[in-house]
This record gives C-alpha cells, sequence and structure tokens, in this order.
C-alpha cells in the first residue's frame, strides 16, 4: 500500500480542489501537460502554473513522487529513493512562488555526521560541514594531508560558484551559450576528473575515496565524471545536509497540495505511451488506453532517453536518433533493498557508507565492463534515526542500496535478486548491522529491470545519461527539445542533471525558454 495512492489528487490530510471547469474565462490559458510527477515535473508544474499556464500532471505509477515514491508495507514507510536533501532554499522557492512558506508544510533535520564512511577494515570518517572536525577528521587519517584538503576545498568552492550558481538554471538551449560558459569550464578545469582533482591534493587513499564518492549519489563514476561536480561538497558545506520529517514522501506530499491548491491535476494510473505531434510540433499526449490529451506545450519528467525513443515517433528525431540514444554512457543500475527490523541498531546514523575492499575496481566493473561483481560497496539509510515515526515502536527502518551495472550487464535480476539480497544481508550482519538476519521482520527489492519496467528507465540505468563532461550542459539533452518544438524536458536525465538540487534546477532552467503568457 501507498501513503497516497490515488486516482486523482488523492493526497491526505489535504482538501482536495477540482480543476478549473472547462469553458471558463481562465481556461483560455494555454495548456501544459506535464508526463511524470518526480520532484522535476511538480516543480515544473508549479513554476508554469504561477507562469500562467493552465497545467495537467499524468503519472503512470499509481501515487506521485516517481523516484521519491513512498512505499508503506507492514507498518514501516520506505522512501524508494532520494533521501538527501541539498541547498533547500529551492523548495522554499517554489512555495514562495505559491505565497505559502516551506517551512509550514514541511520540517527538515540537519543531519550531523551527514554521512558516516565505513571502510572494510572497520575504520571511519564521520563527514560533516564543521570545519574543525572534518579538519580533525583528515588529521587523523594523514596529517600531512591536510593543507591539501583545503586547497581541494577551494577548488570546489569554486566549482559551485561557476557551475551550480552560474550554470546550474541555465538551459544551455543555443550553441553560444556553450561558448560564453566554455571560460568558466577552464576555470574548474572541468576536463579532469573529480577523482584526479582529489588526488591532485590529497595523497592518503581513504581520504581520496571521502572527498570522492560524491558523483555516485547522481549516478556518476567519480573516475570518469568532470571535476565540476566537487561542487557537491561545497554544496553540503553552504547549506546542510537535511533530512524531511516523514521522509522525503512528505516533500512529494507538500508538492501536490500546492498544486492541488492552484487547482492542478495530478493524474494517477495514467501512463503515457506516445507524444503526439501534429504540423512539426507537440500538440498533446496519448495514453495507454488511446485517451489523447491536448496541449499548447509537452513537458517530460520521464527519462529523457526513454522519452524520445519511446514516446516520440523516429522521424520527428534528427538529433536524438536511436543510434545516438543507444552510443550514450549511462549511469549505473541501483539494487535497493528495503527493510524493516523487528530491534533498533541506535549506533548507526542517519546516512552510511558501508564500502567494500575495492573502490576503482569495483567501479570499473559496475560503469566499463558492466559487470556484477561479487563484492559491494553499499549506502546504507536509516531514517529512524532521526524519525522514529518511520517505523512501528522499538523497531528500525531500512534501506541499503548497492550500486549495480545498469542492465546492459545481462543479469537475470528475476532470478538472482534473492541471491544477492543475501549477500548484502550476509555482509551488514557481519560489519555494523549484528543479528540482522533473525531481527528482519518485512523486506522488499527493486531491481535495475524494475527501473526499466516501471518507472521506464532506459536500460535500467538510475540515473539516465552518466554526467561526463561531454553529457554535461549543452550536451545533455536540453531542456528545450533540439527535435520537436513544443516538447521539453525536465528532471534527472536533462541539464543540469541528478540529484535533489539538480532536478529542482531543471525546472528553474525551463522558465526560462517555454513561451511567455501574457497576463
Amino acid at each position: 500500500m501507498n501513503a497516497y495512492r490515488t486516482e486523482g489528487f488523492g493526497t491526505p490530510g489535504l482538501k482536495q480542489r477540482p480543476p478549473l471547469t472547462p469553458g471558463t474565462a481562465k481556461d483560455s490559458r494555454p495548456t501544459a501537460v506535464v508526463i511524470g510527477s518526480g520532484f522535476g515535473g511538480l516543480a515544473a508544474a508549479i513554476r508554469l502554473s504561477v507562469k500562467g499556464y493552465q497545467v495537467k500532471v499524468l503519472e503512470k505509477l499509481d501515487a506521485p513522487g516517481g523516484r521519491a515514491y513512498v512505499h508503506l508495507q507492514d507498518g514501516f514507510t520506505f522512501d524508494a529513493g532520494p533521501t538527501i536533501i541539498t541547498a533547500p532554499f529551492l523548495l522554499e522557492e517554489l512555495w514562495a512562488l505559491c505565497g505559502k512558506r516551506f517551512a509550514d508544510d514541511v520540517t527538515l533535520v540537519a543531519m550531523d555526521p551527514f554521512y558516516r564512511v565505513r571502510f572494510s577494515d572497520g575504520t571511519w570518517f564521520d563527514y560533516n560541514g564543521d570545519a574543525e572536525h572534518m579538519r580533525a577528521e583528515v588529521a587523523r587519517f594523514e596529517p600531512a594531508d591536510l593543507p591539501g584538503y583545503e586547497r581541494f576545498l577551494q577548488d570546489a568552492e569554486r566549482c559551485k560558484t561557476l557551475g551550480f550558481e552560474g550554470m546550474g538554471d541555465m538551459a544551455f538551449d543555443k550553441i553560444t551559450d556553450l561558448l560564453a560558459a566554455i571560460p568558466d569550464f577552464m576555470r574548474m578545469g572541468a576536463w579532469r576528473s573529480l577523482y584526479s582533482l582529489v588526488a591532485k591534493h590529497i595523497r592518503n587513499e581513504k581520504l581520496r575515496i571521502v572527498m570522492s564518492f560524491h558523483p555516485l549519489l547522481i549516478g556518476g563514476n567519480p573516475f570518469a565524471v568532470t571535476c565540476a561536480y566537487a561542487l557537491i561538497n561545497s554544496l553540503e558545506r553552504t547549506w546542510g545536509v537535511h533530512s524531511a520529517m516523514g521522509g522525503t514522501g512528505a516533500i512529494v506530499r507538500g508538492l501536490v497540495g500546492l498544486l492541488q491548491e492552484r487547482g492542478v491535476p495530478v493524474r494517477c494510473n495514467a501512463p503515457v505511451t506516445q507524444i503526439r505531434i501534429e504540423n512539426g510540433r507537440a500538440c498533446g499526449v496519448e495514453l495507454d488506453t488511446g485517451e489523447f490529451i491536448a496541449a499548447d506545450i509537452v513537458v517530460s519528467n520521464a527519462d529523457t532517453a526513454w522519452t524520445y525513443k519511446n514516446l516520440v515517433a523516429p522521424e520527428h528525431r534528427r538529433v536524438w536518433t536511436d543510434r545516438k540514444i543507444e552510443n550514450g554512457h549511462y549511469s549505473m543500475g541501483l539494487f535497493v533493498w528495503y527493510f524493516g527490523t523487528s530491534r533498533q541498531y541506535k549506533d548507526v546514523p542517519h546516512h552510511m557508507m558501508v564500502l567494500g575492499p575495492r573502490y576503482k575496481g569495483l567501479l570499473q566493473d559496475i560503469f566499463k565492463r558492466h559487470k556484477l561483481a561479487d563484492d559491494f560497496s553499499l549506502y546504507l539509510h536509516r531514517p529512524t534515526a532521526t524519525d522514529p515515526s518511520m517505523a512501528p515502536e522499538g523497531c528500525d527502518t531500512f534501506y541499503v542500496l548497492s550500486p549495480v551495472p545498469h542492465l546492459d550487464s545481462g543479469t537475470d535480476w528475476a532470478t538472482h535478486a534473492e541471491t544477492y539480497r543475501a549477500a548484502i544481508a550476509e555482509s551488514l550482519e557481519a560489519s555494523v548491522l549484528p543479528g540482522l538476519r533473525e531481527s528482519i521482520v518485512t523486506s522488499k527489492v527493486t531491481t535495475p529491470q524494475d527501473f526499466h519496467d516501471r518507472l521506464w528507465s532506459y536500460k535500467g540505468a538510475g540515473f539516465g545519461l552518466e554526467p561526463l563532461l561531454l553529457q554535461s550542459a549543452w550536451f545533455r539533452p536540453h531542456n528545450r527539445s533540439e527535435d520537436v518544438p513544443g516538447l521539453y524536458v525536465v528532471g534527472a536525465s536533462t541539464h543540469p542533471g541528478a540529484g535533489v538540487p539538480g532536478v529542482l534546477m531543471s525546472a528553474k532552467a525551463l522558465e526560462t525558454v517555454v513561451p511567455h503568457v501574457p497576463a
């Protein structure tokens, strides 16, 4: 069951308000259909509504959220996807646009530590935003790396200023946008990988891992993605790492509530199977039932590769051809095991990285060889460390995420999922969750095959195209479609990229390229 399963609005605790009645004066506004109700789609719907569009949101699943869906099972609440909130001002902006206060609807709690990074030998690094604490942690591993660590922080700050603040909400709609940004890419040294930037300043291998793992949170290999993503380190230090009370689903419910108050319907169980194009431009969408919904513009929050390959007929795709889509380098897949325990593990923080014995070799297996390895590194999420309401009294809610190859690995997840889950359980029990297997009272698994079949994610990739330099900014699918007038895209697989800040900023970029609505 889901916390807000619905055919229409359906968010519990909020007064439902019907959409505008056809034929009223306000219905003369241009119509925008938004495909998908992930963070990017909901943010886009709010911004388009405020700009003067009549907006309709269509969601394939039985409840809003997309990758931020919520699973309710046996009294436990599981956030399906994003759990880390940085740059909360991007959410506050959406509430302010609607004349509301974010804090009135959602309570964010600052994390300390942001993450515990635990190495396979049992040592760990508690990573947070306190400068003195971080220097002490660095010195605990290698005092000689302190000067290099400070230089790395300066580089990360430069990347945040130039990359996030300077380019994050720029649509990169024209080649001139790229040309104008080249000097800033040069100042960031964006041709260098993030790991090589870290290694330039820091010699200790464990510290190199701690300072370079962040791109994995948005689908990138630290040994391949541009070092511009050092900006994540600076984002976290500037605005902190937060979690929402009630889980990330509380933010989704809040966003849907804003739309309800604006008369914007979020229609669930409504899979879009085609973007109809007439006279050379998008004119609406067709559902799996054959129903046609007309629109002046169409905004897809669905996976961009899936959108072009499966929703737009080939004759309308001069840029995003099947061949170009197939030849892209895609982010890793995600194996996620959700489980609840009959006991609590109070020494486990909210966010923990439980690393295996290999770093570069494992990432090569995942990203380059597309091989499912026998070992793994894990992200362990324990939201009940902050919010006990996510589990029955005396219990803990967890999810553990293992980066794995996308579906090009050929893994038959239908037969392999339980074996892989059992191996993870054994590893966690031997390291950070003693007595785990005998305390499990509920369990659910999601694989890359589920991402493909349920979320319609191309190759089952968790984050769309990998954020390589030549798959970022102007080289990433544009917010205004290069192929189809009237079609726009937001979300993880367009510019600026994955992660909650990225998808929220994609909606800001969208605002700069959609047609103006006369007052």
